[in-house]
C-alpha cells in the first residue's frame, strides 16, 4: 500500500501502543500494526488482504456493510463505542470489548479508513466492580449512614435507611444519630463510641432503639467504624433492623464485615481526589516562590545601583525582573486554560494564515531563551503552507513543545523542526537531542500536573503538555512521541488542514 516509505510507516504504525487496522473501500485489510495483530491474536502479515469481517463479531455482519458504506461517503471521522458497546472477534472465536475511532484519508487516488482499536476488556470490569459497590451502598436493605466524627451531623445515607427511618437525605443531614436514638444522650453516645476515638478498637457494636419520623421504634444492632472521607474524620454505621431476626446475629455481623469493607473501598477515590489537590498546592506554591524570590532580590539591588556607570547592572535586574514576571504569567494563563477546558468554555477562533507567519513568531521569541551553542533548524519549504485553524492554539502548540525542547536539552545541542502537508492533514514534529522521558513515566506524561522524575528538579507546573493534547483533540488533531532517555524526544502534532467549527 505504501510501498514508498514502507520502513518509516511500519516505524510509525507500531509505535502506536493502539491497535492499527487500515482498510481500504471494499472492506479489506492492508495494514495492521503489532499491537492490533496481537490485540486480535493474529500472527505477522496473517491478517493482511483478509475481509474486514474476521474481526467483527458474526452476529454483527449483517448491518456493518451498511454502516461502512455510510460512512464512506460521509467520509468524516467518527468515534465508535460511546453511548454503546461494540466488540471486536479474536481468532480464536473470542469477542471482547473495544473503542474504534475511524480516520478516512485518500492516498494515490484511492480511499482507505484507518481505525484506532482500544481494547477495553479491563476498564469494562472496573466499571462492573465501581458499579456494583455503588449499587450496594445505594440498594443494601441495610441501613447504612455515614456521618462526621467531630460534629456527628449525618453526611450521607443509603435507600434503606430512608425507607426504614421515613426521614429523607436532605433532612438527615441537618440531623445527628441523637435525633433517631431517644433512650441516648450525647454524653452517653460519645462514651459509647470513645474506644473508637482513642484508637484502642477498629469498630464496635452495641444494640440500641431506633425512631422513625412517624414515632414507632425499632431495636437495631449498630456495627459502628471510624473511617475516612478525603481529609475528613467520619463513622460508618451499618444498621440492622434485629426485630426478628436477632438469632442470626452471628451470621450478620460477618455480612456487615464486608459492607463495611466494600464501602471503605468506595470512599477511596475521595481521598485520591485530596493527594491530587495536594500535590497541586505544593507545586503552586513552588513555581511562584522561586520567581517571586527573584524578583524581590533584584528589586532590592537595583536601589544600590545609582551611578550612572552602573547602567549595565541595573538592565540586568530589569530584565531577570521582566522574565520572572513572564514566567509568572504564562503559569497563570496556563491555569486559566485549564479551568476554561475543564468548563468548556474554550472558544475557537479560526482563520486562514500562514504556517511560517506563525513560526517565524515562535522561533523569535525561543531565541531568547537558547542556551550557549543551542540551534534551531528552521524546516525547508513551507512558505507556502497554510491553516484554517485557531492560529493562537497553534502558537501555544509550537510554543510548548519548542520551549521544552530547549529547556530540557543541554547547551551546544541541535533542535530539529519539520513541517510536511498533504490534502487533509499537517504534520509537526519537534526534536531534540535532550535528557529524554524515563520509559516508565512515559505514559503519565500528558497527564495534568505530572512531571517526569528526571525533570523534578527543573522549572515546570506540568500543565502545559496536557493543554496542548486537549485544545488539539479539540481541533480533531492530535499529539504523539518517541523518547529515549539520555538521548532525546521527538514530539508529532497532527492537525487538519480545515478546521470544523
Amino acid at each position: 500500500m505504501f510501498e514508498q516509505d514502507q520502513d518509516i510507516f511500519n516505524i510509525l504504525l507500531d509505535s502506536i501502543s493502539e491497535g492499527v487496522v487500515v482498510v481500504d473501500e471494499h472492506q479489506n485489510i492492508v495494514e495492521v500494526n503489532k499491537a492490533g495483530e496481537i490485540m486480535f491474536g493474529y500472527d505477522e502479515d496473517e491478517l493482511s488482504n483478509q475481509s474486514l469481517n474476521v474481526l467483527i463479531p458474526e452476529n454483527y455482519h449483517a448491518n456493518h456493510g451498511a454502516h461502512f458504506k455510510g460512512f464512506v461517503r460521509e467520509h468524516k471521522q467518527r468515534s465508535m463505542g460511546h453511548g454503546r458497546d461494540i466488540y471486536g472477534a479474536k481468532k480464536d472465536g473470542s469477542i471482547f470489548p473495544i473503542e474504534a475511532s475511524l480516520n478516512p484519508f485518500t492516498f494515490n487516488g484511492r480511499n482507505f479508513i484507518m481505525t484506532l482499536v482500544i481494547d477495553i476488556t479491563e476498564r469494562k470490569k472496573l466499571e462492573q466492580e465501581k458499579n456494583h459497590l455503588a449499587k450496594i451502598f445505594l440498594e443494601s436493605l441495610n441501613e447504612i449512614y455515614v456521618f462526621d466524627a467531630k460534629t456527628l451531623n449525618f453526611i450521607n445515607v443509603n435507600q434503606g435507611a430512608e425507607k426504614n427511618i421515613g426521614y429523607s437525605v436532605e433532612e438527615l443531614k441537618s440531623m445527628t444519630p441523637l435525633d433517631i436514638k431517644p433512650n441516648y444522650t450525647e454524653t452517653r453516645f460519645r462514651k459509647e463510641i470513645e474506644t473508637l476515638n482513642n484508637g484502642s478498637v477498629e469498630k464496635i457494636e452495641f444494640e440500641a432503639i431506633h425512631q422513625r419520623k412517624c414515632g414507632s421504634t425499632y431495636p437495631v444492632s449498630i456495627h459502628l467504624q471510624r473511617s475516612k472521607l478525603g481529609n475528613r474524620d467520619v463513622y460508618v454505621a451499618i444498621i440492622l433492623d434485629i426485630t426478628e431476626q436477632k438469632s442470626y446475629t452471628e451470621r450478620l455481623e460477618k455480612t456487615v464485615a464486608l459492607r463495611t469493607d466494600e464501602l471503605k473501598t468506595a470512599l477511596a477515590a475521595e481521598k485520591e481526589l485530596n493527594d491530587l489537590k495536594t500535590k497541586f498546592l505544593s507545586m503552586v506554591s513552588h513555581e511562584f516562590k522561586t520567581p517571586l524570590s527573584g524578583i524581590l532580590t533584584s528589586t532590592m539591588l537595583l536601589g544600590k545601583y545609582k551611578l550612572t556607570e552602573q547602567q549595565d547592572k541595573r538592565e540586568k535586574h530589569i530584565m531577570t525582573i521582566t522574565d520572572k514576571v513572564q514566567y509568572l504569567n504564562v503559569i497563570l494563563n496556563d491555569f486559566l486554560s485549564v479551568e476554561k477546558l475543564e468548563k468548556g468554555k474554550i472558544n475557537y477562533k479560526f482563520s486562514n494564515f500562514k504556517i511560517s507567519k506563525v513560526l517565524n513568531e515562535v522561533i523569535y521569541n525561543a531565541n531568547m531563551i537558547l542556551k550557549d551553542g543551542q540551534h534551531i533548524n528552521y524546516p525547508e519549504k513551507i512558505d507556502d503552507l497554510s491553516l484554517f485553524q485557531d492560529e493562537k492554539i497553534v502558537e501555544l502548540a509550537l510554543s510548548n513543545l519548542i520551549y521544552n525542547a530547549i529547556k530540557y536539552s543541554s547547551e551546544n545541542t541541535i533542535i530539529d523542526i519539520e513541517i510536511s502537508q498533504n490534502k487533509d492533514t499537517t504534520i509537526f514534529k519537534i526534536k531534540d537531542n535532550g535528557i529524554g522521558i524515563p520509559k516508565k513515566d512515559q505514559k503519565n506524561i500528558f497527564d495534568r500536573y505530572f512531571r517526569a522524575e528526571n525533570a523534578l528538579l527543573m522549572q515546570g507546573t506540568g500543565i502545559g503538555l496536557n493543554i496542548v493534547k486537549d485544545h488539539l483533540e479539540n481541533l480533531k488533531g492530535n499529539i504523539t512521541f518517541t523518547s529515549i532517555e539520555h538521548k532525546g524526544s521527538t514530539f508529532t502534532i497532527e492537525l487538519p488542514n480545515k478546521a470544523q467549527p
